[in-house]
């Protein structure tokens, strides 16, 4: 297979999951709503794509993720939408160029080091299924940290105030939902991800695709 051919197959693979992503974005499937924050299925794509098509595409994957929360934090602002976009204000509590960093680098994070990760732990162990599983698992638990450490070292106090808690409250919050919210949005990642791996890597491999 020619490398253009090859490149053209990549990129058609990349616009299936960033049609995937925004369709996520704009259905239910994607946002589900808990209080004031969201358990999200919006990283299964990113890491997916991350796994399957390497870190490069992954962190395009999780451009796409960022993108899309900003879009909706503007155009459907609640009263916490501030932390993920600039465009937004509440009162007194407006976002800024950190509202960027927070939509986004987390996201791109995600799908590159999904990337990175598989192929290290494939490389370690030849276990394709287990290396899945654990980038899965662990850049969705760093994903998780990102966006609320990104958000306490940013927003904390904003944050609190818009939720009208103490910030003593607000970090006893982030503790819950890295417990509750993270935990399933883990073990959801460490199911779909290897299963969905393994029924879209034969079609990748005949496209000359392979993160390994």
């Amino acid at each position: 297979m020619n490398s253009q051919k090859k490149r053209i197959q990549q990129l058609t693979l990349a616009a299936f999951f960033v049609a995937i992503e925004v369709i996520m974005s704009v259905t239910p499937i994607g946002y589900i709503p808990v209080g004031a924050l969201s358990i999200t299925t919006m990283h299964l794509p990113v890491i997916l794509a991350g796994v399957l098509l390497g870190p490069e595409f992954g962190a395009g994957i999780g451009f796409v993720f960022g993108l899309t929360s900003c879009v909706r934090a503007t155009m459907q602002p609640g009263i916490t939408s501030f932390v993920f976009t600039p465009f937004v204000q509440v009162g007194n509590m407006h976002g800024n160029a950190f509202s960027l960093l927070i939509a986004f680098g987390p996201r791109i994070l995600l799908g590159y080091l999904s990337g990175m990760m598989y192929r290290f732990i494939v490389r370690k162990t030849n276990n394709k299924a287990l290396s899945a599983t654990l980038a899965a698992a662990l850049n969705t638990i760093i994903h998780t940290l990102l966006v609320l450490g990104g958000i306490w070292v940013f927003f904390a106090q904003p944050y609190a105030d818009a939720l009208n808690i103490t910030t003593g409250a607000l970090a006893i919050a982030f503790f819950t939902t890295i417990t509750t919210n993270g935990i399933l949005e883990t073990v959801l990642a460490a199911i779909v991800v290897p299963v969905l791996t393994r029924a879209l890597r034969p079609a990748a491999e005949r496209m000359g695709i392979k993160n390994e």
